[in-house]
């Protein structure tokens, strides 16, 4: 596309966008992706989200992934899940509840460094995605 437009047109895809109706008829949320810390960071930090109760009615365990995006859409990072035998968190069951995740900074193949700028941190769950701006500072 024209004048380099296309990147925000692949984030705004990639991350979802609700109209204003379906959005007022939406009961309370069951998933809380929280700000993550420390905000801004470098290189690592903890992405904390919550699984609400009425998820897990029953005996459900959600699906639960998170990826992390740059500005590009291009992801670059799947954090682990604290708290576990370094599970990535990658299409993993999990039960209701507090969880976090961490991210160490590096990238996926490992030969790039975390560079400064803003990231995305995409958690989905059940299909559903929550999206949360990072900011990466030196």
């Amino acid at each position: 596309m024209a004048g380099g437009r296309w990147p925000g047109l692949v984030l705004a895809l990639l991350l979802g966008a609700a109209d204003a109706a379906s959005a007022q008829e939406r009961p309370p949320p069951q998933v809380e992706l929280r700000d993550n810390y420390p905000n801004p960071f470098f290189p690592s930090t903890t992405i904390p989200f919550v699984l609400s109760p009425a998820l897990c009615e029953g005996g459900h365990q959600p699906l639960v992934s998170l990826k992390l995006y740059n500005v590009l859409a291009q992801m670059v990072a799947i954090p682990i899940l604290l708290n576990s035998n370094g599970e990535r968190m990658d299409n993993l069951r999990l039960r209701c509840g507090a969880h976090e995740a961490f991210w160490d900074g590096r990238m996926m193949n490992r030969t790039r460094e975390l560079t400064p700028g803003v990231y995305y941190a995409q958690l989905t769950v059940d299909g559903q995605r929550y999206t949360l701006k990072m900011i990466a500072r030196k």
